[in-house]
């Protein structure tokens, strides 16, 4: 078993993103990186190290005269983000689940289980487990560039995910989406694993479309 060793920089990366799509970070606020150097126990050049990478995931803006901002939520950027998910997820799900090995499936269960056991809660690790689920449907169809792109969609999307599962039993209708979606890609049915996918997005925007206003 290899032990990974993480820089401080990609420690204070992983903690401000989580932070971030958790929405514990105010958006169009600045950072204050005195204040969140001392809060992470790291120095300026490593944290800064981190609020760069953060903003190439697209997570932050920053500003001249202002620094690092958390980008603001916005129903335009929902409509772009859900757009490209439904344009690359469905069919690269598809192929993942004809192309998917017994340890594929064996790992795509054990995270839907995981998802089972948070079907009634609304919490950062159970919008994260979300995400988890999701990447790996496509994993495995071997397709790194795609997969980077679903991984930096995921990422921006996650918000909007929280937010969407607000208001009361939206989270007991994802789960029944994602269980429908889960047997259609174990039993091997590309066609119909795009199908749900896609009514998946679409659905979940359709909802945002009443909760965002700009």
């Amino acid at each position: 078993m290899s032990i990974v060793v993480k820089t401080l920089s990609e420690q204070a990366y992983e903690i401000i993103r989580e932070r971030i799509l958790a929405n514990d970070m105010f958006p169009a606020k600045p950072i204050r990186q005195d204040a969140l150097s001392q809060d992470l126990g790291v120095s300026k050049i490593p944290l800064r190290e981190a609020l760069t990478r953060l903003e190439q995931d697209g997570l932050l803006v920053s500003h001249p005269n202002r620094g690092f901002i958390v980008r603001p939520l916005s129903l335009a950027e929902a409509e772009d983000v859900f757009h490209l998910r439904t344009t690359l997820e469905p069919e690269a799900a598809a192929q993942g689940c004809k192309k998917a090995t017994e340890e594929d499936k064996a790992k795509v269960s054990e995270i839907f289980k995981r998802l089972q056991s948070m079907a009634n809660e609304i919490s950062p690790e159970a919008v994260t487990v979300n995400r988890e689920f999701h990447l790996a449907l496509s994993a495995p169809a071997g397709r790194k560039i795609t997969q980077e792109l679903l991984f930096k969609i995921h990422l921006l999307s996650e918000r909007y995910v929280r937010k969407h599962l607000e208001p009361p039993d939206r989270e007991a209708d994802a789960y029944r989406e994602h269980e429908e979606i889960y047997a259609a890609w174990m039993n091997k049915e590309p066609k119909l694993v795009k199908k749900l996918l896609k009514e998946h997005t679409h659905s979940t925007l359709e909802d945002l479309r009443g909760e965002l206003f700009e």
